[in-house]
């Protein structure tokens, strides 16, 4: 039968074209509606031409609609079609374009189904406190999820300060993302290898610069390879060239030199970022509340500060919330409910616009991190955080050792 059909359909176009023979290219165009046609016609129930929205049956279809006009009609549904539509609306509706921009995390199995979506761009930030003696570089040389690239967090700083880390000039920000491949449009995606760490710091960095475009992987790299994900254990070329470029382009940016095209333009938001005098005048008008993401100990004074030449204590009028507090057992964000108690059982006012510090800035950003998930987006953190704050001669320190 069927290649009866195909005969008729052969001869309809042979016919048609005047009785040329025609390609395989060109008759292919004819046979598919004429095939579709004469199908309809060995059929006893005909009907007209039409396409339709499915309303009775699941998802979009395409389908005939019942005529008594006679043998030129399509009865079929086209299921085909309505999968197909039916995938591209799942996948549109589960991209990066569909993560609430007040949801700051991103789970594993959200990334790894995303993982190759070209909007998505995933950066491994990892960073480790000098005392620990790891190399984030060699790490994630040595293992990294697919694809990611690696962000520098103590190279893509400011070159001009004497504190580790600082946020970078809007120039110099942009020269470094515009050479790792990073566009305005893309969304990111930051994990670190401890969990969700050093990753929150450039989660606020982005976000400081006005892109909101910007999630930490919840539980990090350990959370990854938990979840089974397979990891790769060497970088590309291309990846090390990249990571190598943003660094350059940063110190010829500081050096007054020339710097390639620019495919991400920053934009500085400069309530998200603190300065010492902001905080320094804050202690007497108290607009806003200095949350500390240090331990305890520190904290109170109670112990030395793993910086030298750094006095022990705290902003006076500050509160201290550990950042390891807003953390669940496997370095996830806690759900907003078990975050609100947190915060607000050491005496944060969560009404209250809020301040985060820490050491040298990366841990004030977890806890800016945890506030953005209830709904305190507009969270400022003191970039100089405690390793300006006490090394200065002329700031006051309170303790409660």
């Amino acid at each position: 039968m069927a290649s009866s059909l195909l005969s008729r359909a052969a001869t309809a176009a042979f016919a048609i074209r005047g009785a040329r023979l025609l390609p395989k290219e060109t008759l292919l165009p004819f046979l598919l509606p004429l095939l579709l046609l004469i199908l309809a016609g060995t059929h006893p129930a005909v009907g007209r031409v039409g396409w339709a929205r499915a309303a009775d049956g699941p998802g979009f279809g395409c389908r005939a609609s019942p005529s008594p006009m006679g043998a030129f009609g399509i009865a079929a549904r086209c299921n085909a079609t309505s999968s197909a539509v039916s995938e591209a609306t799942s996948a549109a509706t589960s991209g990066v374009h569909a993560v609430p921009r007040n949801e700051p995390v991103v789970s594993a199995e959200w990334l790894h189904a995303n993982l190759r979506d070209p909007d998505v761009k995933v950066l491994d930030a990892s960073w480790y406190m000098p005392a620990e003696q790891r190399n984030p570089l060699q790490e994630y040389q040595v293992a990294h999820i697919p694809g990611a690239l690696f962000f520098d967090v103590d190279g893509i700083s400011d070159r001009a300060s004497s504190l580790p880390h600082m946020l970078p000039s809007e120039k110099a920000f942009s020269a470094a993302v515009s050479s790792l491949g990073i566009y305005n449009k893309d969304g990111i995606v930051v994990y670190d290898g401890k969990g969700l760490f050093s990753a929150a710091r450039v989660w606020w960095m982005f976000r400081a610069y006005g892109h909101d475009k910007v999630w930490v992987l919840d539980g990090g790299l350990p959370q990854w390879r938990a979840s089974g994900y397979d990891v790769e254990s060497s970088a590309s070329s291309d990846a090390i060239l990249k990571a190598s470029a943003a660094s350059e382009a940063i110190e010829k940016v500081y050096q007054g030199q020339s710097v390639g095209p620019s495919t991400f333009e920053a934009k500085l938001q400069p309530h998200l970022l603190w300065n010492l005098d902001q905080v320094k005048e804050n202690i007497d008008t108290q607009t806003h509340q200095l949350i500390d993401a240090r331990g305890k100990p520190r904290f109170d004074g109670a112990v030395p500060e793993p910086r030298k030449g750094i006095r022990s204590g705290h902003v006076p009028g500050s509160k201290c919330v550990p950042f390891p507090q807003v953390l669940d057992s496997s370095q996830k964000l806690l759900p907003a409910d078990e975050l609100r108690k947190r915060f607000e059982q050491e005496g944060v006012s969560l009404d209250q616009p809020l301040v985060t510090s820490c050491g040298t800035g990366v841990t004030a950003c977890v806890l800016a991190l945890g506030l953005h998930r209830l709904g305190k987006t507009d969270v400022a953190v003191y970039d100089g955080s405690w390793t300006e704050w006490g090394a200065h001669p002329d700031t006051p320190v309170a303790t409660s050792a």
